[in-house]
């Protein structure tokens, strides 16, 4: 039997349009669209209908970088699948695209493999993979081609962290010339890992070992100049590069810069960058080390660059890179030493409120919110239309979103798997009220009514802004 859903009375927003519409779903799509109060959607019939009235109506969320259960510096992210994936849905997120990791010395197949079995069965919502290489050799390229043909259409590559994810340039420009014939999108972590080593040991040996020194010594220059690298690499090898985590105004322009040459660069930014700052990484008693990852906080004053790049489209998408350790037990393995602190912190579930937040605050508008939220890296990673917007054929992931809600984020209710919260006592304004993963409502009036399982693995296209 087929079981239909209509949501009524809200404002319909998407990246293109703005518009007070109902909308119908039928067996996990979206089957149509139609005004408010107009004939053809009075005449509709479901077997549930949702009162959207003074409500945004949304496409779901797509956070394209997540790393669930991710293993760091002897321990393991905190948030599983069921519990990151269940996260993401209370926070408006109905698609996450998370890190399957090569090991050095071992075929892609076997990490991508082992991410399969971590995630299947487990997922709230639905979800594909990203892979990392660790390890670029002959068997690897080859594998990189088999791997797009799955739907793994992108990978991701470091220029940092010698001796765990490193890979030297001559690797990074083997694996771009692949995917320059193979369509596959190279991923960037952009920091000069060699020289920031340097720097680590010369201010451990100085006595300076508080978290705060873990953002000093990972430059600024070194994030901008590895940014630069890769952009050369990538243009060398006449392929395209999406450069993660971006969180300096230098490496907005170099990235500005490679755009105004109309070179297929792509950049992302994350919630943290734009929101907290090194002030977070110098809190007293240890309690800077909640907020160490990498790229580090920087100094307040690139704030405004990234947003003035979420404007002008020089950044083109906010994911999280939520890699969450508590700071019991796993942060505080970095007393004494801040280069024993996991890098990473928890943000799946509050992205889109903090987007939506900027809204109020005037950074971007309610369509350029789901332009970088939802849309963009949707196309970005081969997601769409059939995730990433709300139009008849796109899966039917619908968040309705209360823009006059006001909530204060905390650890004592969010439900990340992890003891504290990154905006600790942050009051913003709005707020998700129910959620539609494939037509299953897995948020019903902010009441968790999912279940593991229910996502599926979804294959991607490649990306669909170099078609």
């Amino acid at each position: 039997m087929s079981k239909r859903t209509l949501v009524r009375g809200g404002l319909v927003i998407t990246a293109a349009d703005e518009v007070h519409a109902d909308v119908l779903t039928e067996d996990g799509r979206i089957v149509a669209l139609a005004a408010n109060g107009s004939d053809v959607a009075a005449s509709w019939t479901a077997d549930r209908v949702i009162d959207a009235t003074d409500k945004y109506v949304i496409p779901g969320g797509v956070d394209g970088h997540t790393h669930m259960e991710m293993p760091f510096g002897g321990t393991f992210a905190a948030d599983t699948f069921e519990t990151g994936t269940r996260a993401a849905a209370w926070g408006g997120t109905t698609t996450i695209v998370d890190f399957a990791i090569q090991s050095p010395g071992q075929a892609l197949r076997e990490g991508l493999d082992a991410w399969y079995a971590k995630a299947d069965g487990n997922c709230a919502i639905d979800y594909g993979f990203h892979m990392i290489l660790a390890d670029v050799n002959e068997d690897s390229l080859k594998e990189m081609d088999l791997l797009v043909q799955e739907g793994i259409t992108s990978f991701k590559l470091f220029m940092a962290y010698p001796g765990v994810f490193y890979s030297d340039d001559g690797k990074i420009l083997r694996a771009m010339q692949r995917a320059s014939h193979n369509g596959g999108l190279i991923m960037m972590h952009a920091e000069n890992g060699i020289a920031i080593d340097v720097l680590v040991e010369q201010a451990l040996a100085a006595g300076r070992t508080d978290p705060r020194y873990h953002g000093e010594v990972r430059k600024v220059l070194l994030e901008a100049e590895a940014t630069h690298r890769a952009i050369q690499l990538a243009r060398v090898a006449d392929a395209p590069l999406y450069v993660v985590h971006v969180s300096a105004e230098e490496a907005v322009a170099e990235l500005a810069a490679a755009r105004d040459k109309g070179l297929p660069v792509f950049g992302e930014t994350c919630p943290q960058y734009l929101f907290l700052s090194t002030d977070n990484l110098a809190e007293p008693d240890f309690e800077g080390a909640k907020y160490v990852c990498s790229t580090p906080l920087r100094p307040r004053e690139h704030q405004a660059a990234l947003w003035r790049g979420l404007r002008t489209n020089d950044l083109q998408v906010v994911s999280t890179d939520h890699c969450p350790f508590c700071f019991n037990g796993q942060k505080e393995m970095g007393r004494g030493d801040f280069s024993k602190i996991p890098n990473g912190l928890p943000g799946v579930e509050h992205r889109m409120d903090l987007l939506h937040q900027a809204v109020v605050d005037g950074h971007i508008t309610r369509r350029r919110w789901i332009e970088i939220a939802c849309a963009t890296p949707a196309r970005m990673f081969g997601l769409y239309p059939k995730k990433g917007t709300i139009a008849p054929g796109a899966d039917a992931d619908i968040v309705i979103y209360d823009p006059h809600a006001e909530q204060t984020l905390s650890a004592e209710t969010h439900h990340m798997d992890v003891d504290y919260s990154v905006y600790e006592g942050k009051r913003i304004t709005g707020q998700v009220e129910t959620v539609l993963s494939r037509g299953e409502v897995v948020i019903d009036g902010r009441k968790y009514t999912g279940r593991p399982g229910h996502g599926s693995y979804t294959p991607r296209a490649t990306c669909q802004y170099l078609t």
